[in-house]
């Protein structure tokens, strides 16, 4: 299951370029490559004497049979090279052993639909018809199997594409020069292109048409890492939906997610699904309010639909359970797996938000036509307060046009700024598209470009680029004239993005800097703003919109209401807003502002009405090592206490105490301070709901009486105190074997309510 070049040579091979070596180099292999790790400067011209003319280059395939070659030799000295096929020698993993086995060809079709239907295939027919609507999606992970570099119908495809035969410079696979270092360089870079393209079309496009024979869907991860051989916008292009992912913990998530949401974006995918939380750090040691930051983090680079990673099934009783290394243990015998309801509602309330209407973007980084890809350049760097995505060569060419001055896609995804990446190379038919766009009303900004990078219709093509930019760029030398008209647009050449943004007076969507989110629907403006710290903050903060109401929707607990302080200037509204540590808000512009705004302040200081001051019942399931019930004079973190029962305890413990609570009219507040993990509260025997993030608060209004009340709350941390106490004693019995790796720096966490807890109230005005 193929794919690379191998060569048999019946004479003694020439030295190879040193240049040439690192082009037939295995792919990047850092799992993050950069924008630029596939260029190449151009290569110096050798010696003619070290050169191979094309037309002295005999296809000898005809003359060769059962193994021997039989040719008349004209006169001379001749290289005779055998080129074939061989397998790249990759194997799929991770699999289990009777599901290794070679990688197959990723850029035939013929061999995607066998392994299809050798695999997913059998799976569907396995399944009884009126059972097989329950299966949704195909998910094809993140590519990491290296790159090929042939195929079967390679070379007629090749031939399709350019318009010349590329067998004659097949030596350059073997680092020899093919008519000049130029033309080799250019043959390596038409080669690299058909390559990504055909893993695109013929690997994700047959995967996408097997599933939908099906009633499937594919679910992409439009990128790889140690050796992604495709351009990933295109490459995503050819899924159903895309898909990111984020860890935990490292440098895996920025580039995955743009990536995903840029694809998405200028494909007109509504949803920007993500592996989230994979983790490789010590087991159970994560917790939703351990998880919130990242999560929020992602969201505010484009994602919208967390898909959580992964879940374990577990076909025994026995807990911790079963865990694979590469996940945060979400699965039923996880202590705070039942809890968890309140993290997954905000995720799901914040994901809904962010669905709603399409992203906003003011800068287009146009990737390059160049191939391997799996990020742009972002050159300049997009001044804060102004979102980007991606775009590459085929979304220019086929779906973007101008509207009053804004680059826009087919789905309404707009705008402002293209710009070109620091690159000289590019081909006539782009920059014939390019100049229509700028001449519609587009700015662009970037250098001008002086060649192609292909072969095809060389030297021709070389000429018609260099008119054409020499049009376009005429009155823009990047040096005295950095700015021109072109048409209806503009070309800007050698300045910062923010010096166009201010000759356009486009604000700040967001300013000051803050992580966000801005999505636009028909009935609202949405913005997501995250605290990525763990100290609160206040801070006034100007969005690009004015005349309406802005309103803070919580995604914590489902509430909203209209945030009465602000100012409209300038084009912008501008909000006092206080976020608490690792807290984000949505804010919302959908109804007409009042002529006056009020002077109440936007988050009203709190008071307290009463301490919770009274002992405490706590009750340590036995079962999980704990001793029973306790009385706690106050409130403490577990690991601190005495007795070993507690301090390496694992699991729900049950609090009760009676709070005495003073007659008011006022919103009342339960306040438990930070807790470890998640607490569940019932109020006089109504169930309340769960705290589990910052301002571990709760509104207890209509369940509160005044005099005296009952609470309970259940609280519920993870595995881990539990296992690093079973493993500093192995002579016990475990109460929590697990195989997973722990690390042997892990220490015990936090746990438990640490207080103080109290009632709090709106302060008077």
């Amino acid at each position: 299951g193929g794919g690379e070049i191998a060569r048999i040579e019946l004479s003694p091979r020439a030295t190879l370029d040193s240049f040439y070596e690192k082009q037939l180099a295995k792919l990047f292999q850092d799992p993050q490559p950069a924008w630029d790790s596939y260029l190449w400067p151009p290569s110096p011209e050798p010696a003619p004497s070290s050169l191979i003319p094309s037309s002295q280059i005999r296809n000898l395939s005809s003359n060769f049979a059962a193994g021997r070659l039989t040719w008349d030799v004209p006169p001379g000295q001749w290289i005779v090279q055998r080129i074939g096929m061989s397998p790249t020698g990759v194997h799929n993993a991770p699999a289990p052993p009777e599901a290794t086995g070679f990688e197959i060809d990723k850029m035939s079709r013929a061999h995607v639909t066998r392994h299809f239907n050798e695999f997913m295939g059998r799976i569907f027919q396995s399944i009884p018809p009126a059972d097989r609507p329950a299966w949704r999606h195909v998910v094809a992970d993140s590519y990491e199997v290296g790159s090929q570099n042939w195929t079967d119908d390679l070379a007629r495809d090749f031939t399709a594409r350019y318009h010349y035969d590329p067998l004659p410079y097949l030596p350059v696979l073997s680092g020899r020069i093919v008519n000049s270092a130029s033309q080799s360089d250019r043959f390596l870079w038409d080669l690299r292109r058909l390559v990504a393209d055909r893993i695109a079309t013929h690997y994700v496009g047959a995967l996408r048409d097997l599933a939908q024979q099906h009633n499937l869907r594919l679910w992409l991860e439009n990128y790889g890492h140690w050796g992604f051989a495709s351009e990933f916008l295109y490459y995503g292009s050819q899924s159903h939906e895309i898909g990111g992912e984020f860890w935990t913990t490292g440098q895996l998530g920025e580039t995955e997610i743009r990536a995903a949401a840029s694809a998405a974006h200028i494909y007109g995918m509504p949803i920007v699904h993500s592996e989230s939380f994979t983790s490789s750090a010590t087991a159970f040691t994560f917790d939703p309010w351990r998880l919130k930051l990242r999560g929020d983090w992602a969201s505010t680079l484009g994602v919208n639909h967390v898909v959580l990673h992964v879940y374990t099934s577990q076909p025994s009783e026995k807990k911790p359970g079963l865990n694979w290394w590469a996940g945060i243990e979400m699965q039923r015998h996880n202590t705070w797996f039942e809890a968890s309801t309140a993290w997954i509602d905000y995720q799901r309330r914040r994901d809904f938000l962010l669905q709603q209407g399409l992203p906003v973007a003011d800068i287009a980084y146009f990737i390059g036509e160049d191939a391997p890809k799996m990020r742009g350049s972002h050159v300049p760097a997009p001044p804060p307060g102004y979102a980007y995505d991606d775009i590459n060569a085929d979304a220019i060419l086929h779906r973007l046009t101008v509207q009053n001055g804004r680059f826009v896609l087919p789905n309404g995804h707009s705008f402002r700024v293209l710009v070109l990446p620091p690159q000289t190379t590019m081909r006539p038919a782009l920059l014939r598209r390019l100049s229509q766009l700028i001449a519609s009303g587009g700015i662009v900004l970037g250098e001008p470009p002086t060649q192609s990078p292909s072969l095809e219709n060389y030297p021709a093509a070389d000429r018609e680029l260099s008119a054409l930019a020499a049009e376009i760029w005429k009155d823009c030398d990047g040096a005295a004239r950095r700015s021109a008209p072109y048409g209806q647009g503009r070309i800007y050449r050698n300045v910062e993005l923010q010096t166009i943004f201010d000759d356009l007076h486009l604000l700040p969507d967001v300013a000051p800097t803050f992580p966000f989110a801005h999505r636009r629907g028909d009935e609202a403006d949405i913005y997501f703003l995250s605290n990525q710290t763990d100290e609160a903050v206040t801070k006034s903060i100007a969005f690009r919109t004015t005349g309406r109401q802005p309103e803070l929707w919580d995604a914590v607990t489902g509430a909203h209401r209209d945030l009465p302080a602000f100012q409209h200037a300038n084009g912008q509204t501008t909000i006092e807003l206080t976020f608490e540590p690792r807290q984000s808000h949505f804010i919302l512009f959908r109804r007409p502002a009042p002529p006056k705004p009020s002077t109440r302040p936007n988050f009203p200081k709190l008071q307290t009405l009463a301490d919770l001051s009274n002992p405490w019942q706590v009750t340590f399931d036995p079962a999980y090592g704990g001793p029973g019930t306790v009385k706690f004079e106050k409130l403490q973190d577990w690991t601190t206490r005495p007795e070993p029962g507690i301090k390496a305890y694992s699991g729900t413990a049950i609090y009760k105490t009676t709070l005495q609570a003073p007659a008011t009219k006022s919103k009342v507040y339960l306040d438990l301070g930070p807790l470890s993990s998640l607490a569940k509260v019932t109020l006089n025997g109504h169930p309340t709901g769960t705290i589990w993030c910052a301002p571990w608060r709760l509104e207890v209004t209509d369940l509160l009486k005044p005099g005296e009340n009952t609470l309970e709350v259940e609280v519920t941390n993870t595995w881990l105190n539990r296992i690093l106490a079973d493993r500093a004693n192995p002579a016990a019995p475990p109460i929590a074997p697990t195989p997973v790796n722990i690390s042997p720096q892990a220490k015990p966490l936090p746990a438990g309510l640490f207080g103080p807890a109290r009632l709090t109230a709106p302060a008077a005005p």
